[in-house]
């Protein structure tokens, strides 16, 4: 795990957070973590390990894997709603109950490049770019592909970039 890298689980990260980025580490590089960081014995690892190379589905075991480490550093509870929340977003769609809200003062239309960068949800325009070409960008629920898309003033939009980014966003 590294800061500099940007994939680490910080132990006192909201277990929503930690879930998902649990979720987000390589088959592979879940077997290392297993290694470091679980209190399972190291013959039921295997055991695992077996199982996946059987046909289990790694996401299953990597399932565990965040269980365990929520409800050390959080509790049983928060681990069974943090994987409540991942199963009902990742698998049914469902959108996060507490999404935050943005609102951006305009004189004028903007660019939603610009708007993307603005409200923090991307690091540059051109990253805002790059989403938006690859059909990662939606605004309430419809997908947008025109990089040059110019969001109106006076409006209230649901935006979400990926999977887990999700703003309210006021213009």
């Amino acid at each position: 795990m590294s800061k500099s890298l940007d994939n680490y689980v910080g132990i006192n990260e909201d277990p929503d957070e930690m879930f998902g980025k649990i979720m987000s580490i390589s088959d592979d590089l879940m077997w290392r973590w297993f290694e470091l960081l679980s209190f399972r014995p190291i013959n039921e690892v295997n055991e695992l390990k077996k199982e996946v190379k059987s046909g289990m589905n790694p996401r299953d075991t990597k399932i565990l894997l965040a269980e365990e480490i929520i409800e050390r550093f959080h509790s049983k509870e928060d681990a069974e709603n943090a994987k409540n929340t991942f199963l009902d977003r990742f698998q049914k769609g469902a959108k996060p109950k507490d999404i935050e809200t943005f609102s951006i003062s305009l004189d004028d239309d903007i660019a939603i490049g610009n708007l993307l960068k603005e409200s923090g949800l991307v690091q540059s325009t051109s990253e805002a770019m790059r989403l938006v070409k690859q059909g990662a960008v939606k605004i309430n629920d419809e997908k947008i592909d025109d990089p040059k898309l110019s969001i109106e003033k006076n409006q209230e939009l649901l935006v979400q970039v990926g999977k887990r980014r999700f703003l309210k966003i006021k213009t």
